[in-house]
């Protein structure tokens, strides 16, 4: 065995986005009637010429007596439009998204009424350099193609530890699939966040997960940098079954077996974790070394075709050496010994989050050794989350 790891009702304004400036009333340019009574009032937060703004206040535009008929919201050198909500009385105006650190923002917003001119208000303003700053990195990878119980890993560069920070951070996290799924995230360690449906993925989904972590206050002084998204496919639906007491495995693929391997686990003392476990990692070669395990000395072993099912170092591999016992009793370390047919054949076949539901031991695998989302029930997995609720997806685009 190895260890280590590897709206508001509205809508949106098409082809614009809002741009915020501080509690400032009309005028502002591009209006004749900025001093007529009639006029619309234009209110735009943050206010123009505003230094030090807390990214995760949203940007809002209000008009009195008339309606906005655009807003535009852009940030830095190159003017990038963000997103905004309309509200459905056309009054108001909201941006979608916390705000980037350290960045200036322009809104310009136009209104009309009864009476008097159109009017526009431009707001200018630089939000705050933050005095920690939150980083972030996601799995799967963008473009891969998983197993059908593939978790979404969110890994934070710093601890989340308040109830207030981990809610932040999952308001900020968008899930979009091809066809509707219900899912939760879930706390794995103050560092980590995780997304899995209620059930397995369906076979074919397409799935695309966007973190809006810039300028979100995760605690004090501690805002997210960057946003980060990752889109995947899910894949066949390969669901292996292994009995320790029986030392087999059954390979299915969409319901059907595809295969029957011999397999010998773990002997006494060195029993194989009983549980659902995904495939992590696929390795063509490792040096299984006991030294990682906390016994050097014991093992040090070359193996071929490797699947790895938990951090703590179990893997389906290749184990020539035990092929007389395959089958017919447990030996190894706690990894499952297949023959080098049978790995091959398992290495070339499976993706990563593919399902590998071991049982027959009385070892319990523990939760978060791995991603392991399976290992919970789906009220456990809800009361891991801050928000402690389920999510519905949203439609891909």
């Amino acid at each position: 065995m190895l260890k280590g790891r590897p709206a508001a009702a509205g809508a949106m304004i098409a082809g614009a986005t809002l741009l915020a400036a501080g509690c400032s009333s009309g005028g502002g340019g591009g209006g004749d009637g900025g001093d007529d009574k009639d006029a619309v009032k234009l209110a735009i937060t943050p206010a123009n010429g505003a230094q030090r703004t807390a990214p995760d206040q949203p940007v809002t535009v209000k008009a009195e007596g008339g309606k906005l008929t655009s807003v535009t919201l852009t940030y830095g050198p190159k003017r990038t439009p963000a997103t905004g909500t309309l509200a459905a009385d056309g009054t108001s105006w909201r941006s979608s998204w916390t705000l980037r650190p350290s960045t200036t923002y322009t809104v310009t917003a136009k209104g009309s009424g009864d009476g008097g001119d159109p009017v526009t208000a431009t707001s200018t303003f630089t939000t705050l350099t933050p005095a920690k700053k939150l980083e972030s990195g996601m799995s799967p990878l963008d473009g891969e193609t998983v197993g059908v119980g593939m978790p979404v890993q969110l890994l934070l560069s710093r601890p989340v530890p308040t109830r207030a920070g981990r809610v932040a951070v999952e308001k900020a996290l968008e899930v979009r699939t091809s066809k509707p799924v219900e899912g939760a995230w879930s706390w794995v360690s103050d560092r980590e966040v995780d997304f899995r449906p209620r059930e397995y993925w369906p076979t074919g989904q397409k799935v695309k997960v966007i973190a809006h972590l810039a300028g979100v206050k995760a605690g004090a002084g501690l805002y997210g940098t960057k946003d980060r998204s990752v889109a995947f496919t899910v894949g066949p639906k390969h669901i292996t079954t292994i009995d320790a007491k029986k030392h087999r495995a059954t390979v299915t693929d969409g319901g059907e077996t595809v295969r029957t391997m011999r397999v010998s686990l773990g002997k006494p003392g060195h029993e194989s974790y009983s549980g659902t476990m995904i495939a992590q990692e696929k390795a063509a070669r490792i040096v299984m070394d006991s030294a990682t395990t906390g016994n050097p000395g014991e093992y040090r072993i070359p193996t071929k075709w490797n699947v790895r099912l938990t951090y703590s170092g179990t893997f389906v591999h290749s184990a020539p050496w035990s092929t007389t016992s395959q089958g017919e009793d447990n030996v190894s370390h706690g990894c499952v010994n297949a023959s080098p047919a049978d790995a091959k054949w398992f290495y070339d076949f499976t993706n990563r989050g593919d399902i590998v539901n071991v049982t027959g031991t009385s070892r319990k695998l523990r939760f978060g050794n791995g991603p392991t989302p399976w290992a919970k029930s789906w009220q456990d997995w809800l009361a891991g989350g801050a928000v402690g609720e389920p999510v519905t997806s949203a439609p891909l685009s």
